[in-house]
């Protein structure tokens, strides 16, 4: 195990200790995120913790399922105590950019759900200003392709569509919608971009997380940092 998969291990234990007997968790995707689910599992087996989980991707439910973590959905628990999840780039005032997973908008909505949102990374995802060096996923609607596509153009963004690996054709979502990246360069002002890209018809979501992470723990070659939002 690389340094960096042991600081995001590192990183997904800390969040775990956020748990409590009885709670209800958002289960994020990705890598990282794994690293807690498999910990949860532990404690469960252990019989530590008896939790509920809401996973928010097919992924992070095979993840879960393997783990032997008990799962729920939003209709039998509307509001969640805690979400854990991962992300793709974090800003100093813990702005996000997630998506690379292509789960992006179940994300946004579990994490919307939760009294309190964590997030779990390693240092090289925090960056000055989010989009440096990061493209911005967006989920849309395939028959609304050609007007998203003009309208990420229009707001002065290169957006390309995600191709899949291993079969032809575009990445499908667990929702049946493309995942569109779209390279804005550095961000300067991401609440207002957000609200641009969801003002295009057909945009489902956005991989902008802004203003939602309560905590971000950031894994180091040797340590883990707590990043508290203000």
């Amino acid at each position: 195990m690389n340094w960096r998969e042991k600081a995001k291990k590192r990183a997904a234990l800390e969040a775990v200790k956020l748990i409590k007997d009885g709670f209800v968790v958002g289960l994020g995707s990705g890598s990282t995120v794994a690293y807690a689910l498999q910990d949860m599992g532990k404690k469960i087996r252990r019989k530590e913790l008896q939790i509920l989980g809401v996973p928010t991707s097919h992924q992070a439910l095979m993840l879960a399922v393997n783990n032997g973590i008990p799962l729920t959905t939003l209709n039998e628990h509307p509001q969640l105590d805690l979400a854990i999840d991962g992300a793709d780039q974090i800003d100093k005032d813990l702005n996000l950019i997630k998506g690379m997973g292509a789960a992006l908008t179940r994300e946004k909505i579990v994490a919307s759900a939760a009294k309190k949102f964590a997030i779990v990374a390693d240092e090289t995802k925090m960056v000055e200003t989010i989009g440096t060096n990061q493209l911005v996923p967006i989920e849309a609607l395939p028959f609304a392709l050609p007007m998203v596509m003009s309208g990420i153009r229009k707001m002065g963004g290169k957006p390309f569509l995600r191709e899949a690996k291993g079969k032809v054709g575009p990445i499908i979502t667990d929702n049946g919608n493309f995942i569109i990246d779209a390279d804005f360069a550095a961000i300067p002002a991401p609440k207002e971009l957000n609200s641009q890209l969801k003002s295009i018809p057909g945009v489902i979501e956005t991989g902008l997380f802004i203003e939602m992470a309560d905590v971000v723990y950031v894994g180091t070659q040797t340590s883990v940092k707590r990043l508290i939002r203000k």
